[in-house]
């Protein structure tokens, strides 16, 4: 045999090897991405999103920087979340805010962590900023809580307690136990 026609076999030969192990390489990846479960159906940046309630009223409106949702777990995941919430009066009463927040879809439960903020849309109300590390809102009955440290700035008031029960459609808040504050009268 010729040089020229060992180099063609040896070129050939080695072309042949590449393509199974990237075709082989290819074949792997897809069945890792068919496998993992921790790869996002969907991202959205800088989302702004509504949702209505069954007699079509807004029932929250959200913003966030950055949002996952997981379809296998009926789970989304936010960055800088910013909600709007709409108790049975119709109209935005608080804006909840964090660092991150999860919902979970199927039960309409959002919980939000870190530098957790509520703050009320009007002026008048009496409780202007509640503040926590944890929070949990119930979409559907729209109850949040806490077992965490809550702080709560009103008029001329201060409060610190441990846990929430906050109803907002009865408009009420309550912390549930070691409650100290002080009132400044005016």
């Amino acid at each position: 045999m010729s040089r020229v026609t060992l180099a063609i076999i040896a070129f050939f030969g080695t072309a042949l090897v590449l393509y199974w192990q990237v075709q082989n390489k290819h074949s792997g990846d897809t069945d890792n991405r068919v496998k993992d479960q921790n790869t996002p159906d969907f991202i959205v940046e800088d989302l702004r999103s509504v949702e209505f309630n069954e007699q079509g009223l807004v029932n929250s409106r959200v913003t966030a920087k950055h949002m996952e949702h997981y379809d296998s777990t009926n789970q989304t995941y936010f960055t800088q979340p910013v909600y709007l919430v709409y108790p049975d009066q119709g109209k935005a009463q608080w804006q909840l805010s964090a660092d991150q927040g999860k919902l979970n879809k199927e039960t309409g439960k959002v919980v939000l962590e870190n530098n957790v903020i509520i703050d009320a849309i009007s002026a008048e109300e009496p409780i202007q900023t509640l503040s926590t590390s944890y929070l949990e809102l119930d979409l559907n009955t729209m109850i949040m809580t806490s077992d965490r440290t809550i702080y709560v700035t009103g008029k001329d008031f201060n409060i610190q307690g441990q846990g929430l029960y906050a109803d907002l459609n009865a408009q009420e808040v309550k912390l549930t136990s070691q409650v100290v504050g002080t009132y400044e009268a005016k």
